[in-house]
């Protein structure tokens, strides 16, 4: 087994800029002569099938949900973190790498993070120009917050519904293209496998969730963009849609499949109400923001509520655990 990730080799902070500089390019006019297949209509689908599309490519776009806006990017309600350092707290490009690699357990493959903190003041550009409304200050300039696991504020956000904001502007763009003709919609469709030719994938197997039809797709590349395996809790506040077997069918057909740890999780959770509930209700991690955590000093507290309780009597324990980022610790850390 040879794990290749194909990652940009050299310095890191130059890798992808090298790449990009040495890779070939395609003529405007030869696009139109390729097809990809993108399954996924959130963040990452949704925007990539539409940018695919606005350079030209003909594009194929799935979802299993009556439309693209129901993906589950809505969920993604606290904002979104550029290295733009508006509010002047010291905040870099390097600064937003540290922190990214270090959120995923040192786990993540830094030239891509590198690649992804590089980007990242763009990525703002590209949703203001798609008319997403993030919060703004008095001045009209756009605002920040801080989030967990930082100690510079760099999260954008549109009040506690960022996610939902963010999709319906990457669901502009993808409309706009539809109407172009560029990308090709098709809605309430799951994919049933992966078609590789030569160890490239070229296709995949649908069925029409209407009518029970099972239909082929070809093309010339295959982006699969559906997100992670969240039915690995029990209960939690992902989707239960979410279940991973697009990857799963590219797993069978030979694609490495690794860091199924990687799942999103929230310490900010309305308890569990009953026992027919499925999911969990979110409450925005923004919360976290100006609010402050704490849980009761003793256990027969436990039981009384929370005006019951007097200040004395409350354990602050973020804070006196972890004194530099206080309520803002990583939320894995703060859930545990």
């Amino acid at each position: 087994m040879i794990l290749d990730g194909k990652a940009p080799t050299g310095p890191v902070e130059k890798s992808w800029d090298n790449y990009r500089n040495d890779q070939k390019l395609v003529n405007p006019s030869n696009k139109r002569k390729y097809k990809i297949l993108v399954v996924g209509s959130g963040l990452a689908g949704g925007a990539g099938a539409a940018s695919l599309g606005e350079l030209g490519y003909n594009v194929d776009c799935f979802c299993y949900q009556d439309s693209p806006r129901r993906a589950h990017s809505i969920g993604a309600q606290g904002g979104i973190n550029a290295a733009k350092n508006y509010p002047s707290d010291g905040d870099s490009i390097y600064r937003l790498f540290y922190d990214t690699v270090k959120g995923g357990d040192f786990r993540s493959r830094e030239a891509d993070v590198w690649r992804l903190a590089q980007v990242s003041n763009n990525i703002i550009d590209q949703c203001v120009a798609q008319g997403v409304p993030f919060a703004r200050d008095y001045a009209g300039y756009l605002d920040n917050r801080s989030f967990g696991g930082a100690q510079v504020s760099r999260t954008f956000y549109a009040r506690g519904q960022t996610g939902q904001q963010l999709l319906l502007g990457a669901y502009s763009a993808l409309s706009r293209q539809i109407k172009n003709k560029t990308v090709t919609m098709h809605s309430r469709t799951e994919m049933l496998d992966l078609v590789v030719v030569d160890g490239v994938a070229k296709g995949i197997t649908v069925r029409n969730l209407m009518t029970g039809e099972i239909e082929s797709h070809w093309g010339d590349a295959v982006i699969l963009a559906t997100g992670g395996y969240v039915n690995v809790f029990y209960l939690s506040t992902n989707a239960m849609g979410s279940s991973v077997t697009a990857i799963w069918k590219a797993a069978k057909k030979g694609a490495y499949m690794a860091n199924p740890c990687y799942t999103q999780i929230h310490p900010t959770c309305i308890p569990v109400h009953g026992d027919a509930q499925s999911k969990l209700t979110l409450m925005s991690e923004s919360l976290r923001n100006d609010g402050r955590i704490w849980v009761p000093k003793k256990a027969e507290d436990c039981e009384k509520h929370a005006s019951e309780i007097p200040e004395a009597d409350r354990d602050y324990y973020l804070e006196r655990k972890y004194p530099s980022f206080g309520n803002l610790a990583p939320r894995d850390i703060s859930s545990r």
